[in-house]
């Protein structure tokens, strides 16, 4: 958000919304998962994390946004690995995106 980790320095909302909303859902996906290097990061930890990138490294609306659903969504697919968690997940999306993201407010 800050301008410091983009090209050509965008910042804000020059920085194209998918960006701003995976560059949270991204980070938050690598603290909560096992990695060959790392076991996971708890939920808590894991938002407090994302939380000291308020508003420098992520969009502190949308990130309001994603920590107001976050503790259901992580209590639902946290640690799941299983095949059935595809066809939720894109459902999930679709509930939360169903106008496309172009229409996309907060």
């Amino acid at each position: 958000m800050d301008g410091s980790g983009y090209p050509q320095g965008a910042q804000g909302t020059a920085i194209p919304i998918i960006a701003r909303i995976f560059a949270i859902a991204d980070v938050f996906d690598a603290l909560t998962s096992r990695r060959p290097y790392k076991e996971p990061m708890t939920l808590e930890a894991s938002i407090a994390i994302l939380e000291q990138g308020r508003d420098r490294h992520f969009d502190g609306k949308l990130l309001d946004v994603f920590l107001a659903i976050a503790p259901e969504l992580y209590g639902r697919y946290g640690g799941r690995e299983d095949e059935a968690i595809k066809r939720e997940v894109e459902a999930e999306a679709r509930r939360h995106f169903r106008s496309g993201l172009d229409t996309l407010a907060y």
